[in-house]
């Protein structure tokens, strides 16, 4: 049963409700859904498993992805739905779990339609004949308007939701458990207040008794619970409420997970509820440690209550029987021992034949040891409680200290990794132009984004993730501890994670300590570099983490929390290389108040308490950690450069983003020979000056503007570049006046017989005259752009890593604007720069007669 447990005294029992698939964006007032992949029976029985591990003891079921849960409430169940819920409701009696049906006809039910409550006893009478004997009716995020009929019957809201409610708890013969979720279900939805809630007065007052009333804390995501709020909600609705904690349910958020520890829930609220119905991660593999602590933290408090029971004297409620840190530890133990099982992404067992792997060397970790310091919060995005699950349960802790962190095997572990050699890689897209026609700026993303070719497509199958190219890795402890650290909980970063944020804030406030007119060897810019150093570590640290964790046999995990690893991964690329290009590069006389170096006061790493002098919703701030390192680059208004999704296939190959280096020259001509051959097809260019292709399309840019590039590698090298130009007009004037003219010394203008050969087109180039381009064009867009990836990458990804990174510092250094010239006939090209953000600018007179001229605004 999942009413009060005896325990010396009577303890209510801990409840987990799990909604299983549902996922939600909010904007402000409108909500958008978004159904993510549903829970599979094996992964529901692994969780009951759970659950009776932990000590938890109830399941309640309210998928958003089963219509007739919600849409379709009145339509009752098929013979083949009938058969899969009955086995769901066996399968949690089995394990000692009460199965909660919850159904949710608030949004469309006619209160006084007695045609609509007979639907209603219809079709709870047949859940009932599943075996299930414990209901829960919600009227959560419907609105409050009744219709005409129902106005002329109930006097208020509130009285038309208690006689339904009242009505079918009766009907089903007063079952133990019956749960009713109000409409104002937490205090900032109450008006005008909760106490002043006439709404909440009446389910107090008219709610048959034997209902429970469910509650979500002061808001719907709350960040702390007191025993003094839950002690005003029981005042208003006569009853200890049920709290439906929302902490870990990311549902709102694609692109949060939340893997912290139960935290911010004192362990004497235990004695005050009827449970505790924990809403969580719409991964399954995302839950372990949420719902680990969740039994550890209901044991604390039942253990608690019975000693206060026994020993009057004992003084005050001892609530630091639970340490979330100690909690966090032991869960972190037996975590390490499930996510090293070889399961496949629906749970089932590996078989032991895993293949040849070829050996692909990490090195060894390395646990850092040392004080953490304390992790400064900030809320994150939405909120909606569709429904999902919680769960509890281990021997609870003893120990009342907080320790400095996680500890494995008597060692602190600090949220930090391993540095070592980095797995294998693929390649991504680009943009290519004619190499006879192309005008400056030409992007030539070669072999485009669109899809991969037949060596790219190869390069995807043996490293896709369904069976990872390179031998099997399975995860420490300290990989563990760093994924939580990443992905806390919505108000709180680790304390690893929260530290390296204000270290990139203050590097890039800073960073004029190391600007292109700043003395060179300075103790500041000796304490810059040394931070920007640890910090460049770390973000390799992640990289490596994300190589570990796509190695791992449990493909069920790699599965669930790979997008989450992949999208930190691709930012912390950048971000890296990003701290890297200030040294040295940013121009102090472009600085101003307005700059972006003073655009990020708001950041709640800092100031979150100037932002509103109340605690807001999580969905406030947008994209949790990813969001707040992307909110700190120059380009934070360009939401469009980082809505990119994972590849549909994950792969392990390594890539590493930078700024250019004189010894990178050799290797981008040669990729640029590659990829012209790649491109025509065609030969003969054996006998051409190694340098020419390479002179063509890059020369100018690397050597009139080398620190406005950025190359891309991975294990095999150089295989993409971005260069840029931050005042054209200067640009122009230094190609006439001195790189033409050393070029037309390096290569003997061609003498034509006939038609030119495609090495006497690219020659002639140097021989033309440059380009100019319109004072309105160059006002609004002052900066150039160019694209070159090798045609073989097939990750579009790493290339749009490429030009957040060019944008990035073209913005740095005061460019408002900038653009590229495209060939018309390079379609994948133009799609993907299209994606970034890039428009066609009517009137502007390309290049060439094939040219197309794109821009965009920073």
């Amino acid at each position: 049963m999942a009413t009060p447990v005896t325990v010396t005294v009577t303890v209510p029992a801990s409840l987990l409700h799990l909604s299983t698939f549902n996922q939600r964006m909010f904007d402000f007032n409108k909500v958008i859904g978004f159904y993510g992949r549903p829970w599979s029976m094996e992964q529901r029985k692994v969780l009951f498993k759970w659950m009776q591990r932990w000590g938890l003891n109830v399941y309640m079921y309210g998928p958003k992805d089963d219509l007739k849960h919600r849409l379709l409430w009145r339509e009752t169940y098929s013979v083949e739905e009938s058969a899969q819920l009955s086995a769901l409701v066996s399968t949690a009696r089995e394990c000692g779990v009460e199965f909660v049906y919850a159904i949710s006809p608030g949004q469309d039910i006619a209160f006084s339609s007695s045609c609509d409550l007979a639907l209603l006893k219809q079709k709870l009478r047949q859940v009932k004949g599943f075996g299930c004997w414990a209901f829960a009716i919600l009227f959560d995020d419907i609105d409050h308007t009744m219709c005409p009929a129902d106005k002329e019957v109930f006097s208020s809201f509130a009285h038309a939701q208690v006689s339904v409610a009242n009505e079918t708890y009766r009907y089903l013969g007063e079952p133990p458990v019956f749960l009713f979720c109000p409409t104002e279900y937490c205090g900032s939805l109450c008006y005008p207040s909760l106490k002043a809630s006439n709404y909440l007065k009446v389910i107090g007052a008219d709610l048959h008794p034997g209902i429970g009333v469910i509650w979500t804390g002061s808001t719907v995501i709350s960040k702390e619970i007191s025993v003094e709020s839950v002690a005003d909600v029981q005042e208003v609705v006569k009853r200890r409420p049920l709290i439906w904690d929302n902490l870990h349910a990311n549902d709102y958020a694609q692109r949060r997970v939340f893997l912290g520890p139960y935290r911010g829930r004192p362990a004497s609220l235990v004695s005050k509820l009827q449970g505790v119905l924990l809403n969580p991660n719409c991964e399954l593999e995302a839950n372990y440690v949420p719902i680990h602590t969740l039994g550890t933290w209901h044991k604390c408090g039942v253990r608690a209550a019975a000693s206060r029971a026994l020993d009057t004297d004992d003084g005050a409620e001892n609530d630091q029987t639970y340490c979330p840190k100690e909690a966090l530890k032991v869960a972190l133990a037996d975590w390490v021992k499930e996510v090293n099982r070889p399961l496949n992404p629906s749970r089932q067992q590996l078989k032991e034949e895993r293949g040849p792997w070829p050996e692909i060397g990490l090195s060894e970790e390395v646990a850092l040891n040392g004080k953490v310091k304390t992790g400064v919060g900030k809320p994150g995005d939405p909120r909606t409680r569709g429904s999902t699950s919680k769960a509890g349960g281990t021997a609870p802790l003893s120990n009342p200290e907080a320790a400095e962190g996680p500890e494995v095997d008597g060692k602190s572990l600090h949220p930090a990794m391993i540095s070592g050699q980095e797995p294998e890689g693929a390649r991504g897209p680009g943009t290519r132009s004619v190499p006879d026609k192309g005008g400056v700026g030409t992007s030539r993303a070669r072999g485009g984004t669109a899809g991969p070719g037949k060596a790219a497509e190869e390069e995807i199958r043996t490293a896709r993730v369904g069976g990872v190219a390179g031998r099997s890795l399975n995860l420490s402890p300290a990989h563990l501890c760093l994924m939580v650290d990443l992905f806390h909980l919505p108000y709180q970063h680790g304390d690893g994670t929260a530290s390296k944020l204000r270290q990139f804030q203050w590097l890039k406030t800073n960073a004029h300590y190391v600007g292109s007119n700043t003395k060179i060897d300075g103790p500041k810019a000796e304490e810059w570099r040394t931070l920007a150093h640890s910090f460049q570590l770390w973000c390799d640290e992640i990289v490596q983490l994300y190589q570990h964790f796509m190695r791992s046999p449990n493909r069920a995990i790699v599965y669930d929390l790979y997008p989450y690893l992949w999208d930190i991964r691709n930012t912390l690329l950048v971000v890296k290389a990003f701290v890297m290009w200030l040294d040295g590069r940013i121009e102090k006389s472009t600085y101003s108040f307005h700059s972006w170096m003073h655009c990020f006061q708001w950041c709640r790493t800092n100031s979150a308490g100037h932002v509103s002098a109340t605690e807001g919703e999580p969905w406030i701030y947008r994209g949790g950690l990813v969001g707040e390192f992307q909110m700190m680059l120059p380009i934070t208004s360009s939401s469009e450069l980082f809505n990119q999704p994972p590849p549909i296939f994950p792969t392990v190959k390594a890539y590493s983003v930078r700024p250019f280096e004189q010894r990178d020259k050799r290797a981008l001509y040669s990729m640029c020979t590659e990829s012209l051959i790649c491109t025509l097809r065609e030969k003969g260019h054996e006998n051409c000056h190694p340098d020419l292709i390479g002179d063509r399309f890059l020369g100018r840019f690397l050597t009139l503007s080398p620190g406005y590039c950025f190359v891309l590698e991975d294990e095999h090298g150089v295989c993409g570049c971005v260069s840029g130009a931050l005042d054209v007009k200067a640009f122009l004037k230094g190609t006439e006046a001195t790189w033409l003219p050393a070029m037309q010394e390096k290569y003997a203008r061609p003498t034509p017989h006939g038609i030119l050969t495609t090495t006497q087109e690219l020659t002639m180039y140097f021989y033309r005259k440059s380009p100019s381009f319109s004072d309105s064009l160059l006002y609004h867009f002052p900066s150039l752009m160019q694209m070159d990836v090798h045609p073989k990458m097939a990750d579009p990804s790493e290339a749009w890593n490429l030009v957040i990174c060019a944008l990035s510092a073209l913005k740095a250094n005061g460019s408002q604007g900038l653009f590229c010239e495209l060939n018309t006939s390079d379609k994948k090209g133009l799609e993907f720069h299209l994606r970034l953000g890039f428009l066609e600018l009517p009137g502007v007179e390309p290049s060439t007669p094939q040219g197309l001229i794109l821009g965009r605004l920073l």
